[in-house]
């Protein structure tokens, strides 16, 4: 991997995978301040392929699927992420056509795309586990932006205007840090000349602090949806717990996966489902943001058990805090978990992502192997010890019943 930097200042890196006909990259772009209100930042990222000063929708549609040029944009809670991947002889061309939605993007059907979130967004949460999980993480965050979810959205779409987001993303593009990742077979020097010519005028000035509170959990909530016409229950129960710069971070993810991310293996599972056969679906999740994170349990089971399933949880936990774990679990848990840091990085895409994602987080491009020898070196001792700390009665129970 080569480290390098644009003439405009971005920190960028490089990693060279041979004989790959296909060239990944990744702009990340820090977000720094709170939408102002629920639905900016989702409807702004919808309206990037859109249409630029140059490209009508259309044309832009049609110049990517005739080269096969694959190019995406997601809002992630912190920060804003463009992708495009294409044959190595395209590179130039991708990145010119990327330049252009990011500096020339008009947001010019706003009304349209607001009109299709009105349509979609309902459509969205009659999924019942979607408007479980949406209950959850609107009480879990309530009064933080992290949660503006699809019903804070709908609630709030008559109220955005075209220039909330045009106000937003000159936020976002001029205070904002940018990480650049390029993941493939190419010339270095042609790389860094032609990231330059594309990305080296992009506005990087003024880089602003993130200005993002951290979210607080003062008591618990339980609270509820009905949906007559459900089949199940629906439970979701989440903690607020350490995040990314936490000496705590590690043990998180081996926890999460020896409760309930390794599948047939994990101790929800086999309790919940194989002795107890409460459900067909139970797992736990570690979900990081930068200004916090959250644990939590999900399971989908009959409504008449409810409660046996809340009282699952609760007992699952309670023997994590009572007895260490085992040398052979632990040591499972941790191989489970690289394996599938392994498993999600095979493509130059996944690479370019996982890279940018760890320097936008202040990380480092090369934090992967910094962060696989942390899981090797986690102890029993450590996951007892957040186990005690985090998880316990002040958490949010979501409940979906019919």
């Amino acid at each position: 991997m080569k480290n390098f930097e644009l003439k405009n200042g971005i920190k960028a890196a490089y990693k060279q995978n041979k004989n790959t006909p296909r060239i990944a990259i990744c702009l990340n772009i820090a977000i720094n301040k709170p939408e102002k209100s629920a639905g900016i930042y989702s409807t702004m990222n919808r309206l990037f392929l859109q249409g630029t000063k140059n490209r009508t929708s259309e044309q832009l549609a049609n110049e990517l699927e005739e080269n096969a040029i694959e190019v995406s944009c997601d809002m992630k809670q912190d920060y804003l992420r463009f992708r495009m991947v294409c044959l190595n002889e395209d590179f130039e061309h991708g990145l010119e056509i990327l330049q252009d939605i990011i500096e020339n993007s008009t947001f010019e059907e706003f009304e349209k795309e607001k009109t299709k979130l009105e349509g979609e967004i309902p459509a969205e949460l009659d999924s019942a586990r979607t408007r479980a999980l949406d209950n959850y993480v609107k009480t879990l965050y309530k009064n933080h932006f992290y949660g503006d979810t699809f019903t804070r959205v709908l609630e709030n779409l008559d109220n955005l205007k075209k220039e909330d987001i045009v106000e937003a993303y000159n936020e976002i593009i001029t205070t904002g840090e940018k990480v650049a990742v390029v993941v493939g077979d190419y010339d270095f020097d042609k790389i860094k000349e032609l990231m330059n010519k594309h990305f080296g005028g992009i506005k990087n000035e003024n880089i602003g602090l993130a200005e993002i509170p951290t979210p607080t959990l003062e008591k618990p909530e339980t609270v509820e949806y009905i949906k007559d016409d459900a089949n199940q229950a629906q439970i979701f129960q989440g903690w607020i717990v350490p995040t990314i710069h936490s000496k705590e971070y590690a043990p998180f993810f081996v926890l999460n996966t020896l409760l309930g991310a390794s599948g047939l293996s994990s101790r929800l599972f086999c309790e919940l489902r194989d002795k107890k056969g409460l459900a067909y679906t139970v797992r736990s999740a570690y979900e990081v943001n930068r200004a916090c994170a959250n644990f939590n349990i999900y399971i989908a089971t009959e409504p008449k058990n409810i409660q046996t399933s809340l009282d699952g949880f609760k007992e699952e936990i309670q023997k994590v805090k009572d007895i260490l774990v085992p040398e052979q679990e632990l040591q499972n848990a941790k191989n489970n978990y690289i394996g599938k840091l392994q498993y999600v990085t095979e493509t130059n895409m996944q690479q370019a992502i996982q890279m940018s994602h760890y320097a936008i987080m202040g990380l480092g491009f090369d934090y992967r192997e910094k962060f696989v020898e942390q899981i090797k070196k986690v102890t029993a001792q450590e996951i007892q010890d957040i186990a005690k700390k985090y998880l316990n009665d002040i958490s949010v129970v979501s409940i979906l019943r019919p």
